[in-house]
């Protein structure tokens, strides 16, 4: 239906398309100081806008929700597809807002000893 249209047309609801899903979604990348919004999120991969990205991405990056740092993802390939840099990444680790525990600890003990009288 859209290769009916005049190609300004097109781009103009294209430009439209991506600029309704970077204000809907809160998700960005970074990679170093330079910061990326994401369009799309999934389970193994996340998509941003090919104009506003460089061409390839791989390696560590940052996800953020907003300001809260969410996840740290390992990029392991990139494309371009339809105006969109596809990353597929191989992990990604959730962040802690505390260091993982290292022991066993018992839901029954308690929260705090008295000192002696």
């Amino acid at each position: 239906m859209l290769e009916f249209l005049p190609t300004e047309v097109r781009e103009g609801l294209e430009a439209a398309r991506k600029k309704d899903l970077r204000r809907k979604s809160r998700l960005r990348v970074q990679v170093g100081d330079a910061v990326f919004p994401v369009l799309r999120f999934w389970d193994n991969g996340f998509a941003l806008d090919a104009d506003l990205s460089p061409g390839k991405l791989r390696g560590l990056v940052d996800v953020y929700d907003g300001s809260r740092h969410v996840f740290q993802c390992l990029i392991v390939a990139s494309s371009i597809d339809e105006g969109e840099l596809v990353c597929d990444f191989k992990r990604a680790t959730a962040v802690a807002d505390r260091a993982a525990l290292d022991f066993w600890r018992d839901e029954n003990a308690p929260v705090g000893y008295l000192p002696k009288a």
